[in-house]
């Protein structure tokens, strides 16, 4: 019997069997994951080009201008290094390594609790770019959403006023008579600019480039109401205040502007606070349709913050700062982000601190969307917080008029106030208004 069959070989046949069979298993597995990390791979790169990632973009937007400036300076000796303070100071490398790792913010102590607590982090923004009056990397704070939404989010990015849209008129000294809003909604009228009579006829020169409405037109500050509150407003002394101030500032830099001032509470019959883009998103359709030069939309609103992370000084004078906001839910939010930029180093050259940076939310943090997939030159601007004072964001106001006044000479043909403005480079300037021309030969057409 064992003539017949070498038990030797067989075994020795065997043992091959098995080496080469736990090869292959081990080849298809590597073989597998492979593909799978590839897979991954190409999944993450997609979502990279559509949709910022915080642990990555958030992190390098804490990182400074001259940060990049001195890194280049090690490997080209003849640029010169950045001046001021250091790029990264030991507080800052402590925060940045710390952030890097556990993506938790040291000064913000809901970061730590946010990945336990389910829906705590739920109004978290993405920093997208930082400006040196927000070194402790704080994002614009909303209200708390109401309890009983469920897992439903809301159209909205704010909570409702704790009074309800019917606060009435808490003027100083005042004492509020209420508003209904039980009447239906006229058609939108946004107040004529000083080029215009009450027929609409242009007295001047100036095209009404610039939009400038307010989604949350009620939002108020304590220091100018007599009732203090977590979340002040006023149906009169409000945020389109600061709206007009700046459409008034605009005009004196030849800037012809248009500013809707549309109390939505009292305007709209069966009102719902989570509606309020929807409403403006109308207002603003409404106004391109009316006139066609619009190119420019500003919704202006106040944050939620206090006064501590909401005020900088400057020259001894005290300003509002501000947040611009950019929607993820917009397809094309790069184009609004690259808007929002050109405001925001401006803001970082000539007046730095006054700026907090540009964040973007997505529809997990309310809207998403922000009425700024009508144009990529429409972004929100969150002017100071609850505690800060109308002359504060007064100033902040005729600041950003000044900037806001030279993007839009140097993107249309509007002509300058008292003195000639530089030419900006002709490859720029031919895309950029190429892109204007044709949103304004379309925006005729958006009715929906």
């Amino acid at each position: 019997m064992f003539r017949i069959f070498n038990v030797g070989k067989l075994k020795q046949k065997w043992m091959q069997a098995l080496v080469m069979g736990r090869t292959f298993v081990l080849l298809s597995i590597g073989s597998a994951v492979f593909f799978i990390v590839l897979g991954l791979g190409g999944l993450v790169e997609q979502k990279l080009e559509s949709s910022p990632l915080s642990s990555m973009k958030g992190v390098a937007a804490q990182l400074s201008t001259r940060f990049f400036v001195d890194m280049m300076a090690m490997e080209m000796p003849k640029l010169p290094k950045g001046e001021g303070e250091a790029s990264l100071s030991r507080n800052q490398v402590a925060q940045f390594l710390v952030q890097l790792a556990t993506n938790v913010n040291p000064f913000d102590p809901k970061s730590l609790l946010a990945g336990e607590v389910p829906g705590l982090d739920r109004d978290a923004a993405i920093p997208l770019r930082l400006g040196v009056g927000n070194q402790a990397v704080k994002g614009p704070e909303d209200y708390p959403l109401p309890a009983n939404l469920g897992d439903k989010h809301p159209d909205e990015h704010g909570g409702e006023p704790t009074n309800g849209p019917d606060q009435g008129d808490q003027v100083p000294g005042g004492k509020g008579n209420g508003q209904g809003a039980e009447t239906v909604r006229p058609p939108t009228k946004p107040e004529p600019n000083k080029g215009q009579d009450n027929s609409g006829k242009s007295k001047t020169n100036l095209n009404n480039y610039v939009f400038i409405y307010h989604s949350h037109n009620r939002e108020s500050w304590n220091p100018e109401l007599e009732k203090q509150s977590s979340n002040p407003n006023d149906a009169k002394t409000n945020i389109t205040l600061v709206g007009k101030r700046l459409q008034e500032q605009l005009e004196k830099q030849g800037i012809g502007a248009v500013h809707s001032n549309e109390d939505y509470s009292s305007s709209i019959k069966g009102y719902n606070w989570n509606m309020s883009y929807k409403y403006s998103k109308q207002t603003v359709k409404e106004a391109m349709a009316q006139n066609k030069e619009l190119q420019f939309f500003f919704d202006i609103h106040r944050d939620a913050l206090r006064r501590k992370d909401s005020t900088v000084e400057i020259k001894g004078k005290s300003y509002a700062q501000v947040y611009f906001i950019i929607g993820h839910r917009n397809p094309n939010w790069k184009e609004n982000e690259s808007f929002a930029s050109e405001i925001h180093e401006k803001l970082e050259d000539r007046y730095p601190g006054i700026s907090r940076g540009i964040w973007g939310k997505s529809a997990a943090q309310g809207n998403g969307e922000y009425n700024q997939s009508l144009s990529p030159n429409s972004v929100v601007i969150e002017v100071g917080g609850i505690d800060n004072t109308l002359e504060e964001s007064y100033r902040t106001a005729d600041v950003l008029a000044v900037l806001i006044a030279e993007i839009v000479r140097e993107l249309t043909e509007a002509k300058p106030v008292n003195k000639p403005v530089p030419k900006p480079a002709e490859n720029k300037a031919v895309d950029r208004k190429t892109v204007l021309k044709k949103q304004q030969q379309t925006s005729a057409g958006a009715n929906g």
